[in-house]
């Protein structure tokens, strides 16, 4: 956990089994996220690369910087502009989310 001026994120091993579907089409599926808790922020599922199907995401040349986190650097779809993000070079406070992949839109699969 770190925590700044009010500020906290903590990461963690997530129980619930997520998935990031994109036109009805399943794009990662994984029982094992991580889960980045982060103050303003709604709860993020990081899932590891080998539940990502990677060969459908572009590269992207958009880039941003979190005080927080590190630099993320952002993978698209056809028709799905900066769907999903990674941190390769996390701060070490987050260090565990190095190489996950994050989804604006993760679902949590009933059962």
């Amino acid at each position: 956990m770190t925590s700044t001026t009010g500020h906290t994120i903590t990461v963690g091993p997530g129980a619930a089994h997520v998935r990031a579907v994109h036109d009805g089409q399943v794009i990662a599926e994984s029982r094992h996220p991580l889960v980045l808790r982060e103050t303003g922020c709604p709860d993020r599922y990081y899932l590891p690369p080998e539940d990502v199907r990677t060969e459908l995401l572009t590269p992207s040349d958009t880039r941003t910087h979190c005080p927080f986190k590190g630099d993320a650097s952002y993978w698209s779809l056809p028709g799905a502009e900066d769907l999903v993000w990674a941190y390769p070079e996390p701060l070490d406070q987050v260090a565990a989310i190095k190489d996950h992949f994050c989804f604006y839109a993760t679902e949590v699969v009933p059962g």
